[in-house]
């Protein structure tokens, strides 16, 4: 079995992370301008209720599987007997999971008054548990990913312009979501007989997954609590129209945590297998450019859509959802805290087995997320929401950052943060006088401002040797004379 460099695998899962931002920016224009706030929101609503209940059907084994088999990837016996001691855990609970899903469609008012919709997403709940993702991202087999999943948003996308035409085709959508973001899951389970055998082998041994697995659900359930909470309870107290405002403001925010996170899908596997082969300084070197690439990357496009918040919001959804404006605004610096909590939590205390101090502090943003939204989405409604979320998120990353302090100088003895900060101040104000000046129309605005800020942020960076940059710049330099 082939495995490819780390920079093979982060620029495939760059090309999926485009994907994965391309098929959100033409699609829910669309959508948006034909199901309105309150078909958009009515979809968002059941993605995010149905969340929950793939949650338990999980059971953290989507973390944790990747690093299961990541550990015992060299040995097709070893891992063909941990991936079916693991699906059929997952079966299991899924069986349950469903069970009670169907009971809260007869049982819970809100969720009877959308049961086909809910009925139709919830397919989703048995198609992540069958599509084992987690084992071809522990076997880095992400030109596969990306091929796949590349084909059926595109599927998705055709589906949708060709059956989407009315505010009423917010059913007909759900069944596309379903489609163009689960429907490669069905060739993930057809093609793992390439990798291992459904030939039982030896002995099953359930208990040594079953400890780490109730850890990694734990930290799924107060993930998926901060996560999709706030749309849940917005539903519930608010009603449809606020959560597709609020919809449209999160949209902005995924697409840029992606591309912001899109590297550590890539390294999990990696460094896992770093820490089983106890090769400490490749795991330093690794985490230390994360680390770097995040704050260089993330506090650029956080204060980028700051500044452009509703331009973004008026090309994404029209100005009938001008009111996510405010709330896109309060979500952006979470995109900065995801990307580096998602280096603390998923790249050195998961790999290194402390999976429970990330557990900890999801717990306690969620708790945190839960208790502010109940006081704050009565009285600002979506606004509320975007601010108990942001809250939750820096909880989150000072809490592994407090459970880190005595490891993190090492890894960000490197970083020069003082050019950072001043390279992103400049252009900031550069904006300024563009803003006052600018008469074009949004599209024309945000692109000549993103080259305009970008451009100047990247320059400053260059000129003061930033570490990320000089080695980017470098590599692209050697790149190019060795074509030549």
């Amino acid at each position: 079995m082939k495995i490819h460099s780390v920079k093979y695998n982060f620029i495939m899962n760059s090309i999926l992370t485009v994907a994965g931002i391309l098929f959100p920016l033409i699609t829910f224009p669309y959508i948006s301008r034909v199901l309105l706030a309150e078909g958009s929101g009515k979809v968002a609503f059941a993605t995010s209720v149905v969340t929950y209940f793939t949650m338990f059907a999980s059971l953290g084994i989507p973390t944790y599987g990747v690093r299961a088999c990541a550990v015992v990837r060299d040995d097709k016996e070893k891992l063909s007997k941990t991936v079916q001691e693991l699906l059929i855990i997952s079966g299991i609970t899924t069986a349950i999971t469903y069970l009670v899903f169907f009971g809260t469609l007869i049982f819970v008012p809100k969720f009877a008054e959308q049961r086909t919709l809910l009925l139709l997403v919830g397919i989703t709940i048995g198609l992540n548990t069958i599509g084992v993702q987690w084992f071809y991202n522990a076997l880095e087999q992400y030109s596969y990913i990306t091929t796949c999943s590349i084909l059926f948003k595109l599927i998705g996308m055709i589906l949708m312009f060709a059956f989407v035409r009315e505010k009423e085709d917010y059913f007909v959508y759900g069944g596309i979501y379903v489609i163009a973001s689960f429907g490669s899951y069905v060739l993930n389970f057809i093609r793992l007989r390439k990798f291992i055998t459904f030939r039982k082998v030896g002995k099953y041994s359930f208990k040594p997954h079953l400890k780490s697995i109730i850890v990694f659900f734990a930290m799924s359930a107060g993930t998926s609590i901060y996560l999709n909470l706030d749309v849940v309870m917005l539903g519930f107290m608010k009603g449809d129209i606020d959560v597709g405002y609020y919809n449209a403001g999160i949209k902005v925010k995924t697409v840029l945590v992606t591309c912001v996170t899109s590297l550590g899908t890539v390294l999990l596997p990696r460094l896992s297998y770093y820490v089983e082969k106890n090769e400490k300084e490749a795991f330093r070197k690794m985490v230390g450019k994360a680390f770097n690439f995040v704050l260089v990357a993330a506090s650029a496009v956080t204060v980028y859509f700051m500044i452009f918040a509703r331009e973004s919001i008026l090309l994404l959804a029209g100005e009938a959802f001008l009111p996510a404006v405010s709330p896109m605004i309060i979500l952006m610096p979470t995109v900065l805290a995801i990307g580096l909590s998602n280096i603390t939590g998923m790249q050195i205390l998961t790999p290194t087995g402390r999976e429970r101090e990330v557990m900890y502090s999801i717990w306690g943003g969620a708790v945190l997320n839960f208790l502010l939204n109940l006081v704050l989405i009565p009285k600002l409604a979506s606004s509320g929401a975007a601010f108990s979320t942001m809250l939750a998120e820096i909880i989150v990353l000072l809490l592994q950052v407090y459970y880190l302090k005595d490891v993190l100088q090492g890894f960000l003895k490197e970083i020069q943060v003082w050019k950072i900060g001043i390279s992103l101040a400049v252009a900031a104000v550069v904006m300024i006088p563009f803003r006052r000046m600018a008469d074009f129309g949004v599209f024309v605005t945000l692109v000549i401002s993103s080259v305009l800020f970008f451009g100047v942020y990247a320059s400053l960076l260059f000129i003061l040797k930033e570490p990320f940059i000089r080695s980017t710049a470098e590599s692209g330099i050697n790149m190019i004379q060795r074509k030549k």
